[in-house]
Parts: C-alpha cells; structure tokens; sequence
C-alpha cells in the first residue's frame, strides 16, 4: 500500500515570485500616488483664488483701475492666512498671486485679468509642473 504525500504551504521560490511581483507593483504605484496626492493639494491653491477673482472682475467691471486692485481694497479680500499647502494669495495691480508651500514645492499659480476682468490668464510655475492648466 502507497502512503500518500501532501504537500502544505508555497516553496522557497513561489514566496520570492511574489515578492517581486509586489516590490514592482511598488516601485510603479508610489511615484504616481505622489503626483496625484501633489495635484489635490495644489487643488486648494487653485481653489482658493476664486474669491479674488470675482472680487477683482467686479471691480473692474465697476470702473476701477488695475493699479488700484490690491488685497484689501475695493472690496478684494485681505490677503489670507497660510495653510497646510497655502503659503499666501496676494493681489498686486489686479494680478492673483498664488504660492503653495513646501507640500507643492513652493509652486506658483499667478492670474492675471483682461481689462474687463471676464478672462483670464494662466501664468506661473504650476504649468510646468503638470499641476494647472494653460
């Protein structure tokens, strides 16, 4: 009568397949997480100039000059506290001034408005850096 032999568990080289499956799987996915979780941060900045910019359109839409378009005049709000991926938002002759922190690389994302303030235009270090748009 044969005895019969079982064999329990994975061998010595399926285990090292699978690890290197895993360490390549990783080697991909976390360079992307960190352009991703990049890009929301820098969401923020982007976010948060909205309100300088309906204040800026409507002031000169109002008659206001551009050299006269700074934070806390004309009803464009004061320049903001920083945040977590905020360094600052300033206002200077009507152009919005972005820069994020450290988190965005100190990236830059600067508006600048048309003379009736209904287009605007996209400048700044976040073009190059994939994080806004033209």
């Amino acid at each position: 009568m044969k005895s019969k032999h079982y064999t329990l568990g994975f061998s010595l080289i399926e285990l090292m397949i699978v690890v290197s499956i895993i360490g390549i799987l990783a080697a991909i996915a976390l360079p992307s997480y960190q352009g991703y979780a990049k890009h929301a941060r820098f969401v923020e900045v982007i976010a948060s100039t909205q309100p300088y910019k309906i204040a800026v359109a409507i002031a000169l839409q109002s008659g206001a000059e551009l050299s006269e378009l700074t934070n806390g005049k004309l009803g464009i709000p004061a320049e903001s506290p920083a945040t977590k991926n905020i360094a600052s938002i300033k206002v200077e002759n009507g152009i919005i001034t972005a820069t994020g922190t450290h988190l965005v690389n100190d990236t830059t994302y600067i508006l600048k408005p048309n003379a009736t303030g209904n287009i605007w235009t996209i400048h700044g270090t976040c073009i190059n850096a994939g994080l806004c748009d033209a």
